[in-house]
């Protein structure tokens, strides 16, 4: 199962809006859906929970449990017995009660593997209109595991439009992660703490917008490129016989197709934003998001783009390219 997508009665356990996925599975609606509609036609609407371990003669483990989710019977992890399971039902109605009851749209939500990761992806209102012309779309995307390999995480991914490509971005000056909720203590202590931490999300967009103008105010010439390209692909400005970093191969494909993305990319022609480090961004965020080559294992190109080097990769386009309007 190359998509890696979890499957319930020959069913794929994933519902989208829109266009169809790369994989072409899921269920698809005919418009936004509401968050109960969400976990329905995702078929989200299960729960996980935690079982004894005993060895064959019967001993019970006390330090550990094991999750397995109830509807499939499906085992997915062994996890520390103080592991505190977040319930998908909790995770949507906690994603509400985040962005407002009835403001989000859901695009798209599923599970991953056997089930152990979900995620939820919801339109914000209001778009973001970069210099008067380039949209793009405001979502806020939650991901949670019931196998105790990751916290529950919730951080923004603005699309740019013209092109479907986003940027993967955490919440103002938290963690890279964005906001985190560990499995364990005070599950509710915690969940209304990031409540309120993802309240400031209309400052956030505020402020980002401010960040993309300056963006399309910053034109490059050839030399400044090729220094943005080295910064976010090698992590130094100069790359060269004198350096500690040298080129490789695959390294300079990558710079190659972004510059080729940076002059031929979709909507990089647009009037106000040709040539500036708006568009080379973008054209980072472009390439990884429908260049890149990837294995469609585990790390399938979903994971990659929202949680992978993919994601890394495109974070740190957005991080240089600030850096160099501060």
């Amino acid at each position: 199962m190359a998509h890696n997508l979890s499957e319930k009665d020959g069913k794929t356990t994933m519902f989208y809006v829109g266009d169809k996925p790369w994989h072409n599975l899921g269920t698809e609606l005919n418009e936004p859906a509401t968050a109960k509609e969400a976990i329905q036609a995702a078929s989200l609407d299960y729960e996980v929970v935690k079982e004894d371990i005993r060895t064959q003669s019967g001993i019970k483990i006390l330090e550990k449990v094991a999750t397995v989710r109830q509807d499939t019977n499906q085992y997915l992890n062994v996890v520390g017995r103080d592991y505190q399971i977040i319930q998908n039902v909790e995770a949507f109605d906690f994603f509400d009660h985040v962005v407002g009851q009835g403001k989000a749209i859901y695009h798209t939500a599923g599970a991953l593997g056997k089930g152990e990761r979900v995620w939820i992806l919801a339109k914000l209102p209001n778009d973001i209109v970069v210099a008067n012309k380039d949209n793009v779309e405001k979502y806020l995307l939650l991901t949670n595991s019931h196998d105790g390999r990751t916290a529950l995480r919730m951080f923004f991914t603005p699309v740019r439009v013209v092109c479907q490509n986003t940027l993967v971005m955490a919440l103002g000056n938290h963690s890279e992660e964005g906001v985190v909720i560990r499995h364990t203590g005070s599950i509710k202590d915690k969940l209304e703490e990031a409540t309120r931490l993802l309240g400031i999300s209309q400052k956030f967009y505020s402020d980002l917008e401010k960040q993309f103008q300056l963006l399309t105010d910053r034109t490059l010439n050839t030399s400044e490129l090729r220094h943005y390209y080295n910064l976010v692909v090698y992590g130094n400005a100069v790359v060269g016989r004198e350096e500690t970093t040298k080129s490789t191969p695959i390294m300079e494909n990558r710079i190659t197709k972004m510059t080729e993305l940076f002059e031929t990319g979709k909507g990089n022609n647009v009037e106000g934003v040709r040539g500036t480090l708006w568009v080379a961004m973008n054209s980072v965020t472009e390439y990884v998001d429908h260049f890149r080559s990837h294995v469609d294992t585990d790390d399938s190109k979903l994971k990659n783009v929202w949680f992978g080097a993919g994601a890394r990769l495109k974070q740190r386009a957005f991080d240089v390219a600030t850096s160099l309007v501060k």
